[in-house]
């Protein structure tokens, strides 16, 4: 099962950052500039995690995962916008 997360990011270097965010465009939908919605399983968020830990400085940079539960599950549903609207994540068909 898929797990819906928004991944957002601190990272103080530019270098650093677009490494992350080259990482991040592979996995997810960019929602802002350090925000992706991505939709994962446990082994693709353990991939993902352990691609990002080598990208960042730990001492440095921040990198949080949100889970907002089952992809088109009601926590979806519950994520409130203000300005334009946050179209939740339609689950299709995943080709393997």
């Amino acid at each position: 099962m898929r797990t819906l997360y928004i991944v957002t990011y601190d990272i103080a270097n530019d270098r650093r950052w677009r490494k992350v965010f080259k990482l991040m465009c592979g996995h997810g939908d960019r929602l802002q500039y350090s925000v992706f919605r991505c939709a994962l399983s446990d082994r693709e968020r353990i991939a993902l995690i352990e691609k990002l830990s080598s990208a960042i400085k730990h001492n440095e940079d921040q990198v949080l995962f949100l889970p907002l539960g089952p992809m088109g599950g009601v926590d979806e549903q519950r994520v409130y916008a203000v300005g334009r609207p946050y179209p939740p994540m339609r689950q299709g068909a995943v080709v393997v």
